[in-house]
């Protein structure tokens, strides 16, 4: 499935691109993810996601396809598969900037494949999964950019300083001074959760599914009563 999203950073286009370049540096805005090593083109990680109760690694490789700076576009490959499973995940990202007076906007198309546990979410749950991991990482990044990469950002510290909408929604209104924030871990150092991340979608599809699960058992012990009449 292809996900489309943008986000601004408050940083000229040169500066954004060589952060978006760095992945050592980057890596932690993104939710699950721990870069083993990197040697300038291919990274080699895992990515660790929990749904429920169950928390899965997937270890694989990224590498740079298209790095052309002249026209500010990059082309990411990614694949990966569960450490003790047969899931598994594979994306071609493509990231575009553009400058827009003293900030950058970044474009982000995405496809996306993956199987096994996750896979059951469907598209609409993933989507809405991938719309707030975008605005996470826009939110960490920005602050990255903003403060130097001297600390850790949390999800409120630069709220006023991005907007990361999902592509053809209307950005969000930017808040007010906000007191100082205590520091966060960065947002890869725990697993993603899925449920969490989600939230409201995931809940609903969860109820429904234990509706129909509730109304079969209902249904065969009916029958089984009446079998034993």
């Amino acid at each position: 499935m292809e996900l489309r999203h943008e986000f601004t950073v408050p940083v000229p286009a040169d500066e954004a691109w060589r952060a978006l370049l760095d992945i050592e540096r980057i890596a932690p805005c993104m939710p699950g993810a721990a870069v083993e090593s990197f040697d300038g083109e291919t990274v080699r990680g895992t990515v660790t996601v929990k749904v429920g109760p169950i928390t899965l690694t997937y270890r694989g490789t990224a590498s740079f396809q298209e790095k052309d700076e002249a026209g500010r576009r990059m082309v990411l490959s990614a694949n990966g598969k569960e450490a003790r499973g047969t899931g598994t995940a594979r994306a071609t990202v493509t990231g575009e900037l553009t400058g827009t007076g003293d900030g950058t906007r970044v474009s982000v198309v995405t496809d996306l494949a993956v199987t096994g546990r996750p896979a059951q979410f469907g598209r609409g749950v993933l989507a809405e999964v991938g719309d707030r991991l975008v605005g996470r990482f826009a939110e960490c990044l920005a602050g990255k950019l903003a403060d130097g990469g001297t600390q850790a950002v949390g999800e409120d510290a630069v709220a006023d300083a991005v907007r990361a909408p999902a592509a053809g929604s209307e950005p969000a209104s930017a808040p007010g001074p906000a007191a100082p924030a205590a520091r966060t871990p960065a947002p890869g150092t725990e697993p993603l959760d899925l449920v969490r991340t989600a939230g409201v979608p995931v809940a609903k599809r969860a109820a429904a599914g234990a509706a129909v699960a509730a109304a079969l058992a209902a249904a065969l012990a009916v029958r089984r009563a009446r079998r034993r009449r």
